[in-house]
This record gives C-alpha cells, structure tokens and sequence, in this order.
C-alpha cells in the first residue's frame, strides 16, 4: 500500500494539525501501554458500534498508537484483516512496535491523508476512527473518502468528544496550562462536534444514507494525590510543553494537582468525561 502524505500545498490548518501530532508522538508511545485497559474501555463500544465481526476487512483511521486497531485485530481473528493508518507515520511508532505482541494476525499500519486514501473502492467493510475525525479541516472531504472505500452496506463509526464542560480532565487541564502559557486554542478541535447531530449532519452531507449516536458519559474515580493527568497533559499539550525548563514544567504541573486534590472526596477525584458514538450506514 502506498501512503499518500499532506503535500507542500496542503492548508495551513492542515500543515498546523500535522506539526501538532509530530511533536506529541513520542509522548503517545510513551503512555500507550499505560494507557491500554483504559483505552480498551473506549474501544470496546466503539467496534460494537461499527458491528465488527469475525472474519471482517476494517480500516481504522487515525490509529495514532494503535488504537483501537489492536483491539480490532483480535476481533476479526486470522480471516479477517485489519489496517490502522495516520496522517503522521511518527505517530504510529508504537502501534508498530505493539502489533509485534498480538496473538495471531496483527494489523498492518500505514501513513495515510483521511481526505486522499490510498485504498481501493470498497475495500472494507468497516472503518472506524477514535478521536480523529475533529483535526480533518476538510472532514467533508473524508468523510466522502471513507464512503468510498466502505462496500455496499458497510458501516463507518467515530467516536468524537461531547462539550468540554463534560470532560474533566481537558477542562481542567486546558485552564492551568492557558493560565501559565497563553490561550492558544488547542483544545477546541476537540469539541468540533460536540453538538449532538453535528457529524451525523456531516455524514450524509458526504453520502452516507442514515445515521445514529449514542452518548458515553463514564466517571472515572481518580486516587487523590496520584498524577492520573499526566498522560492527557503530554498527549494533548506535549506541542506546547518541550520548550518548559523544569521550574516551569513542575509549577505548572503543580497547580494541576492541587486543582484535582481540591476536588476529592474520601480520596478520589471524580473525573467526568463526555464522549459521543457517530454511526453511518
């Protein structure tokens, strides 16, 4: 398979998404292991929702450190055949380094522009993509792209983010590290459909005849005193940190802590968080 890359002519929205994702790599690789059982919790409905079976072609789009693809992978089973493609093939360094520890048939991986697949019409019977589709400045463009590579009666299922009211951990996040380093937007493509019917809209625009969502709104009760943040804060602001020298660094991250102590009952902090399920026939 041929990856096909934002060109020199992409838009400086897209240019800007891609440096994004490149300078936060290394610290997906990093907490991707960590992170799997939770991860695993997200993927789960997520495949449900695309009705994903054994024996099943799945493409999953902005697999970063292979999510769900790995998932994928064991459900499909040695029938089936499951690919995990990013916009930035530094992204996908530890869902290669993973995939060598799947039972069975791994998934193969490769670097793929969402609006310019590099796939066959009707290759698939499934794609699916987990917390991607917001970053796509030109999501009509992918969205139709994805219909084009689903077979006749295929399904596609993204999992976007609700308001960030809704989510705990980026709400509180976002506000100490605009309280040190500035308000740069970073986290409003991530709430880009947080609006219930905003990318099923999107989706027939691009085609696709009918559409469903369902909303996830799980609490995760965090151990006070624990640094359970660090991960969204390296995943969602490594981009903005790399530059910090460690005065810096460790008096942001301690105003972090103290806004979750501050809000633990017997010990656990109350985490809310807000994601929505978008199915399309």
């Amino acid at each position: 398979m041929t990856a096909t890359l934002l060109s020199d002519s992409a838009s400086p929205d897209a240019a800007r998404e891609r440096d994004r994702w490149a300078a936060s790599a290394d610290a997906w690789d990093r907490w991707a292991d960590p992170m799997a059982d939770l991860a695993d919790k997200l993927n789960r409905p997520l495949l449900d929702a695309a009705g994903l079976a054994e024996g099943e072609r799945l493409l999953d789009l902005a697999s970063g450190a292979g999510e769900p693809a790995l998932s994928a992978a064991r459900r499909v089973g040695p029938d089936g055949l499951v690919v995990g493609s990013d916009l930035v093939p530094g992204m996908m360094a530890g869902a290669v380094r993973r995939a060598r520890d799947v039972d069975g048939a791994a998934p193969a991986f490769t670097a793929a522009d969402m609006t310019a697949l590099p796939f066959a019409d009707a290759a698939f019977d499934r794609v699916t993509c987990r917390f991607g589709i917001m970053f796509v400045p030109a999501v009509e463009a992918a969205l139709r792209e994805v219909r084009r590579v689903l077979r006749p009666g295929g399904r596609a299922a993204f999992m976007v983010w609700g308001p960030r009211a809704g989510n705990g951990l980026f709400a509180e996040i976002g506000d100490v590290v605009a309280a040190h380093l500035g308000e740069d937007g970073s986290l409003d493509p991530l709430f880009r459909f947080a609006e219930p019917g905003l990318l099923a809209d999107a989706m027939r625009a691009a085609g696709f005849g009918e559409t469903a969502e369902t909303d996830l709104t799980p609490v995760r009760k965090a151990p006070a005193g624990q640094p359970f943040w660090r991960a969204a804060l390296d995943m969602s602001f490594g981009h903005r940190l790399g530059g910090l020298d460690a005065a810096r660094r460790g008096a942001l991250e301690a105003d972090i802590a103290r806004r979750f102590d501050a809000q633990a009952v017997d010990g656990i902090v109350p985490v809310p968080s807000h994601a929505r399920i978008v199915v399309g026939w």
